[in-house]
């Protein structure tokens, strides 16, 4: 098999030609939802959206309670962008694909994207201890039995966290959003006490697993994590809207508001929030559109050789399950979820006031990216239930 670095060289030389051939999809505005066109043959088969399915399944925004809700979902070369609700209940406009929202864990796909290029560049080696790039980092033995790997598939076994706020309520959430840490303090709250499970046993999601896979970027590079995200992904996609805003709570330009609902029934916006506790892990601001064209080059072999687009979606062995004992579902920077016998990839991502679904087959020929502002503290899956069944039904 050939290295990872010979790969990357073969890469690289196939990747300018990449770069100019690939479109961006073009979007539409507004309230209601736009279609693109289909080729000729595809327009004699009949459309393969039901694009009244896919509207009612974002307007119910009861289902649960959300001030608003974009899709834009594609299948084949048909594609179609839909709205429902408003980006604010001050202004009332309908939402847009360029508006800005916090997209949550869909941080940890960029994350496991720079930090894949690292490996097929040579500079990382997934086998290899955290120790040997953040020595010192992790107390005991733990920086030395834990691998890049265990980080990447959330197979590390680090103990939960200690210390931390409360946010089990609005309340709590309202009282903390202005909170500050720096990474290192972030994982601090997570080191103690014995590790949960001998490292690649077991499989449980955990965002401190990305917050160190962030700080390796860091170090390796010599670069800061939100410039090595910049470099590598944003700027050549030009995902010009995209950014991780460090301690900047606020979200500028036009964006899409958050909204939490208080105990005693009142809403509250939460859309100015600090998500420095989440960086690497969750603290990605980006819009529908640069969402879709990431989710395209990456499906695509943009951004990555097949070599580690297949590590991205891998999954641990069959003997490591989940703590509730369900097999593994996270590869190694995605996730996998099969509805009517349709295999998706993708991310999800979860900030208060904010939900982001974004996920694809891997021959790119169904997917979608779903962005919507619920606002119940804990929210169920009813609104992307009803997109997936809507697109494979």
């Amino acid at each position: 098999m050939a290295s990872p670095t010979s790969l990357y060289l073969s890469y690289l030389s196939r990747r300018s030609l990449i770069h100019r051939a690939a479109a961006v999809t073009a979007l539409g505005l507004g309230v209601g939802g736009t279609a693109t066109r289909a080729s000729a043959a595809e327009r004699t088969a009949g459309p393969l959206l039901d694009t009244r399915a896919l509207q009612s399944a974002i307007s119910d925004l009861s289902h649960p309670h959300a001030i608003s809700a974009q899709l834009h979902a594609f299948h084949g070369r048909e594609s179609w962008y839909g709205t429902a609700g408003v980006a604010d209940l001050a202004g009332g406009r309908a939402p847009r694909p360029g508006d800005r929202f916090r997209a949550g864990s869909v941080t940890k796909a960029f994350v496991a994207t720079a930090v894949l290029q690292l490996w097929v560049e040579g500079r990382v080696e997934l086998g290899a201890p955290l120790a040997r790039y953040l020595p010192g980092l992790l107390p005991g033995d733990f920086g030395r039995r834990i691998t890049v790997a265990h980080l990447l598939h959330h197979t590390s076994g680090l103990p939960d966290h200690q210390g931390i706020p409360d946010t089990s309520t609005p309340e709590g959430v309202l009282r903390h959003r202005f909170d500050r840490w720096t990474p290192r303090e972030w994982v601090r709250t997570a080191t103690h006490g014995p590790l949960k499970f001998r490292p690649g046993t077991k499989q449980e999601y955990r965002g401190i697993n990305y917050v160190l896979l962030a700080l390796l970027a860091e170090e390796v590079t010599g670069r800061p994590y939100r410039e090595v995200i910049a470099e590598r992904i944003l700027r050549p996609l030009g995902l010009a809207r995209t950014l991780t805003p460090g301690q900047d709570p606020r979200l500028h330009g036009p964006h899409v508001h958050g909204y939490l609902r208080m105990t005693d029934g009142s809403l509250e916006d939460i859309t100015v929030y600090n998500t420095s506790g989440s960086r690497g892990e969750g603290d990605l601001v980006s819009t529908v559109d640069d969402l879709v064209r990431f989710q395209q080059a990456l499906f695509s072999g943009e951004l990555l050789p097949p070599e580690a687009m297949d590590k991205l979606c891998s999954l641990p062995p069959d003997d490591v399950r989940m703590l509730d004992g369900g097999p593994a579902r996270y590869g190694m920077g995605l996730q996998t979820v099969t509805v009517n016998g349709v295999t998706f990839w993708g991310k999800t991502g979860e900030v208060y006031g904010y939900r982001t679904r974004a996920f694809a087959t891997r021959d790119r020929r169904l997917g979608f990216v779903l962005s919507y502002t619920p606002t119940p503290l804990t929210t169920p899956e009813q609104m992307v239930a009803r997109v997936a069944t809507a697109l494979t039904s």
